[in-house]
């Protein structure tokens, strides 16, 4: 047997026993998940005693391994930071080795598609007041944190971060690497650094 197969093998047996332990970790951490969740690779969790974490059904997690080529080895993540932290994915929600970082509250609507290596997170994680960063109390306690939504059928470009207090409406598409820091109608391109709106989609022309 060449080294090819025994590599191939060696990666069919981590997807086996991952997509077990994953579900075994989300259930022992009190998450609720749909039917037909399926991942990829190890998911790191981190979920606060009392938070909430709400999985709909036929929900996709990629997590490192080299499954998704534009994320490679970057392992997919959900942290709910607090007691009162709220994450709620919709039906058949794809994610690709990214991040959802939560201290209140991201709710993410059905079939949205969030590329490799995002990062959604609803605080500025720090102070922004220097003296408080500096005395490192109270720091990251802090820190002003505001809700996030994302609507149905938004498709998120690889590398993207979503910002606190936004709100992205439905069917709209971030470009890869942008950083939104505002809210995005519904039907809108935007893209960039702060994301900006590029064009509005007419879904009878797109293809």
């Amino acid at each position: 047997m060449n080294l090819n197969k025994l590599l191939l093998i060696r990666r069919k047996l981590r997807h086996y026993y991952y997509s077990h332990y994953n579900k075994f970790a989300l259930k022992l951490s009190g998450a609720y998940i749909g039917d037909n969740f399926t991942s990829l690779g190890k998911i790191h969790l981190e979920i606060c005693k009392g938070a909430v974490l709400t999985i709909g059904n036929s929900c996709s997690i990629v997590s490192g391994d080299n499954f998704n080529p534009l994320a490679r080895n970057i392992n997919a993540g959900i942290w709910l930071e607090r007691p009162e932290s709220n994450v709620t994915l919709g039906d058949y929600v794809g994610i690709s080795s990214s991040c959802i970082w939560a201290k209140s509250s991201i709710t993410i609507g059905n079939r949205v598609n969030i590329g490799g290596d995002c990062i959604i997170m609803d605080s500025d994680a720090h102070s922004l007041d220097y003296k408080v960063r500096a005395a490192r109390i109270n720091d990251i306690s802090s820190a002003k944190t505001l809700p996030i939504k994302i609507c149905d059928d938004v498709f998120i470009g690889c590398r993207s971060i979503i910002l606190k207090g936004v709100t992205i409406g439905a069917r709209s598409i971030i470009a890869a690497g942008s950083v939104v820091t505002k809210n995005v109608p519904a039907d809108e391109i935007w893209g960039g650094n702060p994301a900006q709106f590029i064009k509005k989609i007419n879904y009878s022309t797109a293809k």
